[in-house]
């Protein structure tokens, strides 16, 4: 379906590099890089790994903030056909050694931000050199310094590369919500086929310019917000955190923003914070695209009030999926919907036994396309299970409408099942932050001797509200079915989320079986 031009992204680095020397690829703070710039930054950082010995198919872990290094190590790693694993900063250092073990990296490029975390990790791990972003005082022939490698540059083009189409690209570790965490093979082919998918929805060109805040280890962000942008020679804003938020508004204004992509946490803040006037008047942004979690209703509305200019476009995807399956669209959005398929991509609605379900019946969400995943890094049984006749079992339960928009209900293993009768987390969810008390909700099952299982719900006010557990039921109960109350309702200052704010229901599970309430 897709003209795939390209085998790998260093190939499009180079064209731009070639037809567009001076255009602008990366804003960091007030500086500029542009492509010629950028492919000598790679090219360099390229033969060093060679020198040190990575090899095809090689794994370089990246625990990196959000930085240039992080492009340059993820593009030097592709061209050698190495394979770069992007690693969740926001993971432990056992939790780390975990995945460096289970891909076996002897390479790691780390920010020195996050070096406690990795104070024992040449003991617990095969891994020989550390290459530090930033400044890290305990340098020596294991530790060596990322601008050191950088600093007389030079262009080392005859290095060659002989990399497919079908070669793995990055290794995505899942979120592990269930036991340890599972490595999503990507192809090129997976990762472009998304780009040329979203591309036909969108239209974008190399006058746009993407902000990228969230973490670029996420597979939503590193192919929407890195990825995505370089294919089409659009320039990034790279911001490091998304902490202080109002730098985030404030590059948006200055560098003239339009595609500003974010998770629902930060479209509820947004619909809620007071911004300059003039926000509203200078910015440029064209779309919101929404990803990685369920975006609220009541947050969908209060941003489109709010926002009049740019159009707020709620998506959907899995890490296996590279990872956009589907998005609303420009001239039309559905209200829960999370939009019809991407070009390129389809979708089914099945039953336990794999068979289609008719339009508006709930089942699971199956996917198949040039995007699903090679499978899942040495785990043939996992990927046996996952993939079955080139269709990815997503474990989403969901349903089609007679347009093909995509309606997702909820986790398959998150489904309560209460005297028989099906009660879907999300839909408790929804009505509980819509109460204007409520910032964040999560509903959970747990095993109840006269229903088999009942809804115990969390909840996290806003700051300095106070209501009653029986004000809440009360509130539900004007919404929904009895049976759907929850049994139980406890307050937390906060809850457990991950890099992306998707709330992990396994750690409000653990606490529940140790008698911990909150």
């Amino acid at each position: 379906m897709f003209d795939y031009r390209y085998n790998t992204f260093y190939e499009v680095l180079k064209e731009h590099a070639a037809k567009r020397p001076k255009a602008t690829a990366y804003f960091v703070g007030d500086r500029k890089i542009n492509f010629s710039r950028m492919l000598l930054k790679v090219d360099t950082f390229a033969r060093f790994l060679e020198l040190i010995g990575v090899h095809r198919g090689d794994k370089v872990g990246l625990y990196l903030a959000n930085s240039p290094e992080f492009i340059v190590a993820l593009l030097a790693a592709q061209k050698l056909g190495a394979i770069p694993v992007p690693i969740n900063n926001f993971l432990k250092e056992d939790e780390v050694s975990f995945i460096l073990n289970d891909c076996d990296a002897k390479i790691l490029v780390a920010s020195a931000q996050y070096s406690k975390e990795l104070q024992n990790i040449f003991s617990k791990t095969n891994v020989q050199k550390i290459i530090w972003e930033g400044e890290y005082n305990g340098l020596d022939e294991n530790n060596i310094a990322f601008s050191e490698i950088l600093a007389n540059l030079e262009s080392h083009e005859k290095l060659t590369q002989n990399v497919d189409i079908d070669d793995i690209a990055v290794i995505i570790y899942t979120s592990g919500t269930t036991g340890k965490p599972k490595g999503a093979m990507l192809s090129y082919r997976n990762i472009f086929s998304n780009i040329l998918g979203i591309e036909q929805l969108l239209k974008i060109t190399p006058k746009d310019r993407f902000i990228v805040y969230l973490p670029m280890f996420h597979s939503f962000t590193l192919t929407v917000t890195v990825l995505m942008p370089l294919y089409f020679g659009s320039a990034v804003v790279i911001v490091r955190s998304i902490m202080p938020f109002s730098n985030i508004i404030k590059q948006v204004l200055l560098k003239r923003v339009t595609f500003f992509v974010g998770v629902p946490d930060v479209y509820n803040a947004l619909s809620k914070a007071k911004l300059p006037w003039y926000f509203h008047w200078f910015n440029k942004v064209k779309y919101y695209v929404s990803g990685a979690a369920a975006l609220p209703e009541d947050t969908l509305k209060r941003f489109r009030q709010k926002f009049k200019k740019g159009v707020l476009l709620e998506g959907y995807g899995l890490s296996e999926c590279s990872p956009v399956v589907a998005v609303n669209l420009p001239n039309k959005q559905k209200p829960r919907s999370v939009g019809p398929a991407i070009p390129g991509v389809t979708v089914k609605i099945v039953d336990d036994d794999m068979v289609e379900l008719p339009t508006g019946q709930i089942g699971e969400i199956i996917v198949k396309g040039d995007n699903v995943m090679k499978g899942y890094l040495n785990r043939p049984e996992a990927t046996a299970e996952t993939i079955i006749g080139g269709w990815l079992k997503t474990g989403d339960l969901g349903y089609m409408d007679e347009e093909g928009f995509i309606f997702i209900v909820d986790r398959k293993k998150d489904l309560i099942i209460s005297k028989g009768i099906n009660i879907y987390p999300r839909e408790i969810e929804e009505v509980l932050v819509s109460h204007p008390l409520i910032k964040a909700a999560a509903v959970i099952g747990i095993k109840d001797e006269k229903s088999g299982e009942v809804p115990v719900a969390y909840v996290e006010l806003e700051d300095g509200a106070h209501i009653t557990e029986r004000e809440i039921k009360a509130y539900l109960k004007e919404h929904l079915a009895n049976f759907k109350i929850p049994k139980a309702i406890h307050f937390v200052d906060e809850l457990p989320k991950n890099a992306t704010g998707k709330v992990l229901k396994r750690v409000l599970k653990e606490r529940l079986e140790r008698g911990e309430a909150s």
